[in-house]
């Protein structure tokens, strides 16, 4: 069997959770930001199998073992009058990516956003990310940063707005 045709996608269960767990400290290493804790491990877990999920879990597995994953949940587009898809995360472990895991993954996710009737297919990329950049480009991926700004609120500066107005 070839390395490529070893490597299934399938949607996750509650058994990959370990794994998954492992997969998501890769990637804030990979991106430079600080792992969750064990809290929030938690509610990952809980948040992904527990009784109202929020996200959907792909895993890529290489022989039955998680080597990458796409999280993606639906958000709703008021103009187009149909749900979005939005890939939250993407991540191949560095030794499977050429293996094609990564446009696997991602052609798995726009053919879920197609089935479900999604008007589109959303992410986020760091500017910094030049392998991801170049991997959605060849995809012909849009980039809307010209057209639109992110914005977040997190924390205390959630709690700080929240409370600002005691009327509402």
């Amino acid at each position: 069997m070839t390395d490529e045709k070893r490597i299934t996608i399938r949607p996750a269960n509650p058994e990959d959770a370990g794994s998954y767990l492992m997969l998501v400290e890769a990637l804030a290493i990979y991106e430079k930001m600080p792992p969750p804790d064990a809290q929030a491990k938690t509610r990952l877990i809980e948040h992904l199998f527990g009784a109202r999920p929020y996200y959907k879990l792909l895993v890529a597995c290489d022989n039955g073992r998680p080597i990458g994953y796409a999280a993606y949940l639906h958000t709703y587009s008021t103009f187009l009058a149909r749900p979005s898809l939005y890939l939250e995360d993407l991540f191949v472990l560095p030794e499977y990516r050429s293996l094609k895991v990564g446009h696997r993954l991602f052609i798995t996710i726009v053919k879920i956003a197609r089935a479900e009737g999604c008007g589109r297919t959303e992410f986020l990329v760091l500017r910094w990310n030049k392998l991801a950049l170049d991997f959605y480009a060849k995809h012909g991926v849009k980039d809307m940063a010209e057209e639109w700004a992110l914005h977040r609120l997190e924390g205390d500066e959630v709690r700080r707005v929240a409370e600002s107005d005691p009327n509402v």
